[in-house]
């Protein structure tokens, strides 16, 4: 399998993980209370627009036409969330549930970072 099919299963991957993932701020955003820093007004607004855009941008990915762009989002937003699992790791109350969670969560966040970027190259070079 050549390195242009990996990054393209990764990619649908990528988008199902995405579209699950928004879903699911619908359907139990009681659950991502915790990732919302206290300071921001509108936690359940935060917690539904996020989850509306990770369902556009993964859908994005599963569209030739809107693939660089829905990557592109994908990229910014796990960039935006970044500070939030940082932030897990030195809380004495991580919202992800536990410190050893949090420290686990943190790289995977890093992975999942790299994964999109090469994703997002791999479209550019599909395009050529």
């Amino acid at each position: 399998m050549n390195s242009l099919k990996i990054w393209n299963v990764l990619k649908i991957v990528i988008a199902v993980f995405m579209i699950y993932a928004g879903a699911q701020h619908f359907i139990k955003p009681s659950f991502f209370m915790p990732f919302v820093p206290a300071f921001l007004p509108f936690k359940l607004a935060i917690i539904y627009i996020s989850g509306a855009v990770e369902i556009i941008v993964g859908a994005m990915l599963l569209f030739k036409k809107y693939a660089k762009l829905g990557a592109l989002g994908i990229l910014i937003l796990l960039i935006l969330f970044l500070p939030i699992h940082i932030w897990d790791v030195f809380s004495s109350t991580p919202a992800i549930g536990s410190k050893q969670a949090a420290f686990i969560r943190l790289p995977i966040q890093f992975l999942l970072i790299f994964i999109v970027w090469k994703v997002n190259k791999s479209i550019s070079q599909n395009k050529k």
